[in-house]
């Protein structure tokens, strides 16, 4: 079979420049399924005049940029909702970089007048400096852009993080100083964005599926549930696609929308993630499907979450249905171990902010709760039994946490990259995560295939 490229594509594909000479208006950081599903197909749906073209560049690996580049930048979505299924091609990005070999083009790319928007999708782990990280090279691209004086340009996180573009704009702080600094100042500006859309790992039968509707293999395929969400904070130096017209939403605050995801959604996600693969279950579909798990999440939203989101003025419960029913959605087998990824990075904003507005107010919750118990089981059997993977950036510091003889609550408890002293110095709360942690270690294990 013929691999999917411009010659290849079937009739109304868009066709526009590709390669290092192609013009673009976005630089995006990390270029990884999620953008693909997401901010790039919202892009090619407003973008009828063709100036806000994507350079996409990667990260850690040259996978992508070796999955597209043959094809033209073209790849399809796949999406797929419980009963039907509908593929697009998206030929929004116009060029893409190996961010490790080809860091001279990503930094020209950086550097140039035309390029008015830089996006990130480069996970929670991604905001940290480090030489060569996407950060490293985001501030050696401002530094080039305010040797040129290349006009004004604005950084859009999209990751799940509170705060992201605020974020963001710290990072960048620290990192600069002198004439440098107060160019930055003066022509970046980073909103802050929130995003949803639920893209599990491609499997090498979604490829199959997609090649049979297209007639052309696509080894840039991407898979997606039909719902999409991007709520942006409406703070752009240099002009923006009209998002709004793909149904993005432009706020004057993000931060309750974000709350409400990352506490409701993620939260939740990383609860079914955890109980669901201690109990064997392989997708979150299946765990979302498991009457206590489902009943279990529905607890952490209506009794925990809510409560503390009632001053943001956002309805919560009707989105918190919404989200469950996503998630049973048996066309997305989206993996527990993959929802399970990074937990020492994601408890703290998806149920630790729960935990201590709860707490602030007098009530135990016990549903945000028994997701730190998940998540702590989870940790020691991919310690000490080897029967779950253990995918942290902070892998080494919890295996060493669980191997001491404090038992498992006390050792990961005193982790301050995980806890604080607050929550430690909680015994009410100490008392409730015991309790709960020795509830989840005697779940029982059901088999799926």
């Amino acid at each position: 079979m013929k691999r999917l490229s411009p010659e290849s594509a079937p009739a109304g594909t868009p066709r526009r420049p590709f390669g290092p000479q192609a013009p673009v208006g976005i630089v995006h950081l990390g270029l990884g399924a999620f953008h693909r599903a997401h901010q790039a197909v919202y892009t090619q749906m407003v973008d009828d005049a063709g100036e806000w073209g994507i350079c996409g560049a990667t990260q850690r690996s040259a996978t992508v940029v070796e999955q597209l580049r043959p094809q033209g930048g073209l790849y399809s979505v796949m999406e797929r909702g419980p009963s039907q299924t509908r593929l697009e091609i998206i030929g929004q990005i116009r060029d893409v970089v190996d961010g490790r070999t080809e860091t001279g083009r990503l930094i020209a790319r950086l550097a140039d007048p035309a390029v008015r928007v830089v996006t990130l999708t480069i996970t929670e782990k991604g905001y940290r400096s480090g030489p060569g990280g996407a950060l490293d090279r985001l501030i050696t691209g401002l530094g080039a852009r305010a040797e040129r004086d290349a006009g004004p340009l604005t950084v859009l996180p999209c990751d799940n993080l509170n705060g992201n573009g605020e974020v963001l704009r710290d990072l960048v702080r620290e990192n600069l100083s002198g004439d440098l600094a107060d160019w930055v100042e003066n022509n970046v500006r980073y909103p802050c964005s929130m995003v949803d859309r639920i893209v599990p790992a491609t499997t090498d039968a979604d490829r199959a599926e997609a090649g049979a509707r297209l007639g052309a293999q696509d080894a840039g395929l991407v898979v997606a549930e039909p719902f999409r969400q991007w709520v942006i904070q409406d703070d752009f130096a240099a002009g923006r696609p009209a998002w709004e017209k793909a149904g993005a939403e432009l706020v004057a605050d993000v931060a309750p929308y974000e709350r409400r995801k990352i506490r409701v959604l993620n939260g939740s996600h990383s609860l079914l993630a955890y109980l669901g693969a201690l109990r064997g279950y392989r997708t979150i579909a299946q765990a979302a499907s498991d009457d206590d798990l489902a009943q279990a999440a529905w607890r952490l939203i209506e009794q925990d979450v809510a409560p503390t989101l009632a001053s943001d003025g956002l309805e919560v419960l009707d989105y918190g249905r919404t989200v469950l029913e996503r998630f049973t959605n048996p066309a997305l087998p989206h993996l527990t171990t993959q929802v399970a990824m990074d937990g020492s990075l994601k408890l703290g904003p998806r149920l630790l902010g729960t935990i201590r507005d709860a707490r602030a107010a007098g009530r135990m919750p016990q549903g945000a709760v028994l997701g730190v118990a998940a998540w702590m089981v989870y940790v020691g059997k991919a310690c000490q039994e080897g029967v779950l993977p253990l995918d942290d950036p902070h892998a080494q510091a919890l295996r060493e946490a669980v191997a001491r003889p404090t038992g498992l609550v006390e050792s990961l408890l005193g982790l301050d990259l995980v806890f604080g002293p607050d929550l430690r110095d909680d015994q009410d709360f100490r008392t409730c995560l015991t309790e709960r942690v020795a509830e989840v270690s005697r779940q029982p294990v059901v088999k799926t295939a």
